[in-house]
């Protein structure tokens, strides 16, 4: 009989500290293997507290610029200052987590945004210095999500990874529902600057989870890398991520979001034209979200680590295909069902995100989830403004249709292409840490078996 070794939440280990594996092969992850790793709950409920407060701060501060202005505009300007500093921070400074200790990265950016919050609560501060201040809050977001991405590979590999990779997932998507709700009842309730006194408690607190509940670690990059530039070092990301085959379509493969998600950028035009209004754009908009929320632990949980694999592709096309349906005039109760089951399909995400911190090194990692978010956060951005505009002139339904048709297309052509792909090995095999074997042994690619 093998033995079992010592559990410390990233596999089964011998007691030399190498991975062993059982003659039944290694046992599907659990909700509850997850959550008794006490990094991870520290982890998860610092994510939760973040987002919830970055969410809460970006609605109370354009609640307050058009209270004070009646400007659109300004208001539509401060709501795009919680948005734009994804691409300075994405691409400059979420490298940090590479080369300083990703745990110390993580309480920095909670200690800098909590200050610089609380200085968005003082009375009369003028309003460009709000919104150069939310734009600063805001540019601390990449770093930390960078870093909280890169330590969770540290504290969980293999199938806890996959799984809790789906649970902070979820989790992001529950922070922004409940920082923007909870922004809005904070503001009606106890006003805007006590609003921001609650969103700096969120990130003391967050930092605190940080730094008691997470194991200090060394930084991942070699001393050396702390010499580099700026520019260097964002080249060498995207040299990384965009030079190598298999990360250039599990990148291309995430940013598909940016198609599928059009239906939140013309909601209401679309229930308009079906005759609804306010209650119905709030049930678009939360259709999406929830089946999301249901979707992404359900897949992770009861779907094995090669049939993820081997479903990524077609999942990708279907949640983008699966909008074309609204071009033939469905009514509200089908639109739902369309945009639902869409949603649905997008747990295609888990698959590619493990594939991807599979083959990234990890002295790199936190620079190539920076660059993912990054092309996110942008992609949507401007997917949203394309399907606006596009939305003028031509029915909201139609938009939505013709997102979902490029987007399949887009899909089915990477599909093809990663049914090439190598399995993980090659060049970046050597630069991966010991412990990520467990992560590679669980995540078979296509042709690994």
């Amino acid at each position: 009989m093998m033995n079992r070794g010592i559990d410390d939440g990233r596999g089964p280990q011998g007691l030399d500290g190498r991975v062993t594996v059982t003659a039944a092969g290694p046992r599907r992850a659990t909700f509850r293997d997850v959550f008794a790793v006490r990094e991870f709950r520290a982890v998860w409920l610092a994510q939760l507290l973040s987002v919830a407060g970055d969410r809460l701060a970006l609605v109370a501060l354009t609640l307050q610029v058009y209270d004070r202005t009646g400007s659109p505009l300004l208001a539509a300007v401060t709501y795009a200052a919680g948005y734009l500093p994804w691409v300075i921070g994405g691409l400059f400074l979420a490298g940090l987590a590479d080369r300083r200790p990703r745990r110390s990265v993580m309480v920095t950016c909670d200690a800098v945004r909590a200050v610089l919050v609380a200085c968005m609560a003082i009375p009369h501060v003028p309003i460009w210095a709000l919104v150069a201040l939310l734009f600063v809050v805001t540019m601390f977001a990449p770093p930390f999500e960078s870093a909280r991405a890169a330590i969770t590979a540290d504290i969980l590999q293999g199938e806890r990874y996959a799984l809790g990779t789906a649970i902070l997932q979820t989790t992001h998507l529950a922070g922004e529902v409940v920082g923007a709700v909870g922004g809005g009842v904070a503001v009606a309730f106890l006003g805007v600057g006590r609003s921001l006194v609650i969103d700096s408690a969120t990130f003391v607190v967050s930092g605190l989870l940080i730094a008691l509940g997470v194991l200090a670690r060394p930084a991942a990059a070699a001393p050396q890398a702390s010499r580099v530039s700026s520019l260097a070092r964002m080249r060498d990301g995207l040299r990384l991520v965009f030079g190598d085959r298999a990360l250039r379509i599990l990148l291309l493969l995430a940013w598909l979001v940016a198609c599928y998600t059009i239906p939140q950028a013309v909601a209401a035009p679309y229930v308009h034209k079906l005759g609804g209004g306010p209650i119905a754009t709030g049930l678009v908009l939360g259709s999406t979200v929830a089946s999301t929320m249901v979707a992404t632990p359900l897949f992770t949980r009861f779907v094995r680590s090669g049939l993820r694999l081997v479903l990524m592709g077609p999942l990708a096309v279907l949640t983008c295909a699966t909008l074309v349906l609204t071009g033939l005039g469905p009514g509200l109760a089908a639109s739902l069902a369309i945009f639902s089951v869409s949603a649905a399909f997008g747990v295609y995400q888990i698959a590619a995100n493990t594939a991807f911190v599979v083959r990234v090194p990890n002295e790199q990692r936190a620079q190539a989830f920076g660059i993912a978010n990054m092309g996110v956060i942008v992609g949507q951005g401007a997917a949203f403004v394309a399907a606006g505009a596009a939305a003028e002139v031509i029915p909201p339904a139609a938009v939505i249709a013709i997102g979902g048709g490029i987007g399949a297309v887009v899909a089915f052509v990477l599909t093809l292409r990663w049914r090439r792909v190598s399995p993980p090995g090659g060049r970046h095999a050597a630069a991966r840490r010991p412990g990520d074997a467990a992560a590679s042994s669980s995540v078979p690619l296509p042709g690994s078996r």
